[in-house]
């Protein structure tokens, strides 16, 4: 078993060296393949079985509607990435902050944890309303359930991250005579940045969505505000091209963290020697 064991894991950092030789367009490729070939299918089932524009407009529809209605679109885009990225930074900015405040104190931590748990069960649909009641119809209440919508995975994978530490880092700290503060910065922030990272890559589709979600509720503009017009006229093919805009939203969040940590999480690339 041990040397299977051991030559799984040597296939495993054989086509993880691989994978790093290839460049950022081969590695993109396959990817777009497959949105091609997903594009192809959704025109040929479309044609094929005469589904009325109204229920599924084909992709060559919702591009022409994209492209008629571009103006439209991007007017209302700039509102929706607004309160997304404000809610983002919000956010996940409070939750990094109180992940390390109950790291550092324990106590607090069993103090208020499970309020914020049970805050997070109640869903946000419903909280939206009182947000419009409490803040107005502007941008604030979209802003806070971005913010709101984002806050609790951060918030657990931050203090995972924190706690994920090599006790022999933190014994190596005491030996140093290392302050409470240092250890923190030097030993426990590297280790919960991969965690970080990954909570804020969800968190960047999260955002939108509740950016979205919010002007449901109540707004006179923005990308949610034209799908709920979209709907009420029955223009599918608009509906669709507005979709496509809020996807394409929280892709480029996406790659724009990915690429974030690319840059700071470093040592979690290297190739095993």
């Amino acid at each position: 078993m041990t040397v299977q064991s051991g030559t799984r894991e040597h296939g495993r950092l054989q086509e993880k060296k691989r994978s790093k030789k290839r460049s950022p367009i081969a590695r993109a490729l396959v990817p777009a393949m497959g949105f091609v070939l997903f594009v192809v299918l959704w025109e040929a089932a479309v044609r094929a079985f005469a589904v009325p524009v109204y229920l599924v407009p084909a992709p060559s529809e919702v591009f022409t509607a994209f492209v008629d209605n571009w103006e439209l679109i991007y007017s209302n885009t700039g509102q929706t990435a607004q309160e997304a990225f404000l809610g983002f930074a919000i956010g996940n900015a409070a939750a990094i902050a109180l992940a390390v405040v109950f790291v550092m104190s324990p106590f607090l931590e069993r103090l208020t944890f499970p309020i914020v748990v049970g805050l997070r069960t109640v869903p946000i649909i419903a909280i939206a309303p009182i947000l419009i009641i409490i803040f107005g119809n502007d941008a604030t209440p979209k802003i806070v359930i971005a913010a709101l919508i984002s806050f609790f995975p951060t918030l657990v994978n931050a203090i995972v991250g924190f706690k994920n530490v090599d006790p022999k880092m933190l014994e190596l700290m005491a030996i140093l005579s290392a302050r409470p503060w240092e250890t923190f910065l030097r030993v426990r922030v590297f280790s919960a940045l991969p965690f970080i990272f990954s909570a804020l890559k969800i968190a960047t589709g999260n955002c939108v969505l509740g950016a979205v979600v919010g002007e449901w509720i109540g707004a006179d503009r923005g990308l949610g505000y034209l799908i709920i017009q979209s709907t009420f006229d029955f223009n599918t093919t608009l509906l669709y091209a507005t979709m496509l805009v809020v996807s394409i939203l929280a892709i480029v969040a996406f790659g724009l963290v990915a690429v974030a940590e690319k840059l700071i999480v470093r040592w979690e690339q290297e190739p095993a020697r």
